[in-house]
């Protein structure tokens, strides 16, 4: 894209995004967050949805950081309206990392139960961030849904996000463990998660196994007896 409008150097940042070298789009996004420009944030967003590199796509948000959120949060918002995972899943990590509360509506429960696990996991990441005083009781039961979804690293996410939350999580944490008709990952999920919110320093691996021992063999089988 080229504006005249735009100096050369950021004429030159925006041609580079499309650059065939990921180093050069790197570059390029280190370029516009250094001297921000509000004409330059639809394209911006825009690469945050097709960057396959991981190291410019964060260079990208840290971009779009820079620049004002009066012009940055409802281009981003718009995107979690996007048929393209990675373009939602970007924009909630992007919102997460301006923090505006302004994003707070656009945390839908749609959002925070995407069939896609990396769209999930930044919008749960997001709505902890993002979540007015006083609703953090009414989103630990709609991420308490989630409980047993995924592999370990989707669970070590959901469990991060529960506990973030503080002591508003653990009626629903409580709950799930005692559901007997709730599917056994459920209940070992939610019996690691409460447990790394009384014990952070045990390791969500450690919650885990320590959860499927209590499955087994009941709470005398927790190591030191529960």
């Amino acid at each position: 894209m080229t504006l005249p409008e735009h100096g050369p150097d950021t004429n030159r940042a925006l041609r580079e995004l499309g650059s065939d070298s990921s180093s050069a789009r790197l570059r390029a996004a280190l370029a516009l967050g250094t001297v921000p420009d509000p004409r330059t944030v639809g394209t911006l967003v825009e690469r945050c949805a097709t960057e396959p590199e991981f190291l410019v796509r964060d260079m990208l948000t840290w971009a779009l950081t820079r620049h004002d959120p009066s012009t940055t949060v409802a281009r981003l918002v718009a995107e979690l309206h996007s048929e393209r995972p990675q373009a939602r899943s970007q924009a909630l990590h992007t919102l997460s990392k301006i923090g505006d509360g302004r994003a707070w509506p656009a945390i839908t429960r749609a959002l925070l139960t995407d069939a896609d696990d990396d769209v999930a996991r930044s919008a749960w990441r997001a709505a902890v961030v993002l979540v007015p005083e006083g609703e953090e009781g009414e989103l630990a039961a709609v991420l308490s849904t989630q409980l047993g979804r995924g592999g370990l690293e989707t669970r070590r996410s959901l469990s991060r996000a529960l506990i973030a939350l503080g002591d508003v999580v653990v009626p629903a944490l409580l709950a799930a463990t005692a559901d007997t008709y709730a599917e056994p990952g459920v209940r070992e999920h939610a019996m690691a998660t409460e447990r790394l919110f009384r014990d952070p320093d045990a390791g969500f691996a450690f919650a885990i196994e320590d959860a499927k021992r209590i499955m087994v063999l009941g709470p005398a089988g927790q190591e030191g007896g529960g």
